[in-house]
């Protein structure tokens, strides 16, 4: 039996075994274990004890996640949410945002710490709040199910009063950024559980937050992305122009949310479509043809090809910017195929949902040639509207007695067409075959019933005449011809 020196001796080595194991390994998990265990463990042990976890889940290659798990801490790391020292509580909630921004994000769910973080949205101390907000964020973010979770505990409520009556900048940004989290994913949370957080994202955006304003942006595209039930939910909020002045921003990460928001309530029905017209985003998005971002460029062609979906004086209202169309033609013959895609959604939906003067215009800004350049690429879909515009095109030159049918021979469209003849989609044969026998005539000698060559299944796609509302994400990349662009 040791004699009382020796155990004291015994105790100060164990003591400073536990202080240097907070620096932090997996070894130091039995001792930091032992020290939330120990019946006379005062607040410092316990404090030291989760900050040693904190920082041993803090590091930034291979955090020994599995094995904190593997020790049964998480019920008490829940626990020491609620303790009477915020310097604890802080440092908890650190630890199970650590954990909650792994693979293990349902480990902290199934410990039972949503609904103890969610009461930590209300905490006297700001630096909890925020942190908890953190947490909440992560585990909503890492799946609907979970997301829903959050949302059926009452996290919003709480977060948004957080927004509405923010203790710091640092504060505001993560529980905006928690609530970004809130409103995505797919399946979508149902509108009415979201709806009430719109006014006040809306007003971090009129007042152009340079904490909060790029996640305030994201949550709102994510809200309107959908029907024109969560559009209107959105745009009927006045938002609009201010997120059309965001277009100008230097700061591409703001632009893109706001672009994707307006690219959003122009897949909706024609009035959120005139919302954004009338906001002047034809003005707006004209510079945002040549901006060096390759996906801004992307989705501004997407939002101008759902206006160009719309009504006859919204197409109208887009012809009557000349330079904008002959952007967006230059694209169509010289972009990333990614950015011709939307380019030239655009303007096939104005030759095709357009009136005779839009399509003259259309043609006198050498829409003609834009369009031959894109009838011989890989996407059948892509084909298609291309050739739907050839034929919108030409029926009006023939009506108004103007030689588009010599434009599109000229820009060798009529040769790709012809080549189409031999296309394993049907529809692209058909149209194909159409437009040689309706505008130009079958040549003596060429079998009118020829049949393409089929390998393998066949294709089977509609007609489509506009992509109003088509989705961007849906949008599947396609090679383009070796021997083209």
């Amino acid at each position: 039996v040791a004699n009382p020196e020796q155990q004291q001796q015994q105790q100060q080595s164990f003591n400073t075994v536990e202080k240097k194991a907070i620096a932090t390994s997996a070894a130091d998990i039995p001792n930091l274990s032992r020290m939330f265990q120990k019946v006379d463990a005062t607040d410092d042990d316990i404090l030291l004890a989760i900050t040693g976890f904190r920082k041993m889940l803090s590091i930034e290659k291979n955090p020994p996640v599995r094995q904190v798990i593997d020790s049964n801490s998480l019920p008490k790391f829940v626990q020491l949410l609620t303790h009477s020292d915020p310097k604890i509580q802080f440092e908890a909630a650190w630890t199970l945002t650590n954990i909650a921004s792994t693979e293990y994000t349902r480990s902290v769910v199934n410990s039972g710490a949503v609904p103890v973080l969610v009461q930590m949205l209300m905490s006297g101390n700001p630096d909890v709040r925020e942190q908890s907000a953190w947490c909440l964020g992560n585990i909503a973010g890492d799946a609907p199910d979970l997301r829903d979770m959050v949302l059926d505990c009452g996290a919003l409520d709480s977060l948004i009063m957080n927004i509405a009556n923010p203790a710091n900048d640092s504060l505001l940004g993560n529980v905006v950024w928690a609530l970004s989290n809130f409103c995505r994913g797919k399946p979508q949370p149902n509108i009415d559980q979201i709806s009430a957080a719109i006014p006040h994202l809306v007003q971090l955006v009129k007042d152009s937050n340079k904490v909060a304003l790029m996640d305030a942006c994201w949550a709102l595209s994510y809200i309107s992305d959908g029907d024109d039930e969560r559009i209107g939910a959105v745009v009927n909020s006045g938002v609009t122009p201010y997120l059309v002045q965001l277009l100008a921003s230097d700061n591409a990460s703001i632009v893109t949310p706001a672009l994707r928001t307006l690219g959003n309530f122009v897949s909706g029905d024609d009035t959120h479509t005139q919302a954004v017209i009338n906001a002047n985003v034809l003005f707006k998005a004209e510079k945002l043809m040549t901006h060096p971002k390759r996906n801004i460029r992307k989705e501004a062609c997407w939002l101008l090809s759902n206006i160009a979906a719309g009504n006859s004086t919204q197409i109208s209202t887009l012809m009557s910017n000349p330079s904008l169309i002959s952007a967006v033609i230059a694209l169509v013959r010289n972009a990333e195929w990614e950015v011709k895609k939307e380019a030239a959604w655009t303007i096939c939906n104005v030759a095709t949902g357009g009136n005779d003067i839009t399509t003259h215009q259309l043609c006198e800004l050498g829409g003609i040639d834009a369009i031959c350049s894109i009838i011989d690429v890989a996407d059948p879909k892509i084909l298609m509207i291309a050739l739907e515009a050839i034929d919108a095109i030409l029926k009006v030159g023939k009506q108004s007695g103007r030689d588009y049918m010599g434009f599109v021979d000229e820009c060798d469209g009529l040769d790709k067409i012809e080549n189409l003849q031999e296309h394993e989609n049907h529809n692209v044969y058909d149209k194909a075959v159409y437009i040689i026998e309706q505008y130009f005539g079958v040549e003596d000698g060429e079998d009118e019933n020829l049949v393409p060559t089929i390998n393998g299944d066949t294709f089977s796609f509609g007609i489509p005449t506009a992509n109003k509302g088509e989705q961007l994400e849906t949008h599947q990349q396609q090679p383009l011809q070796p021997f083209n662009f």
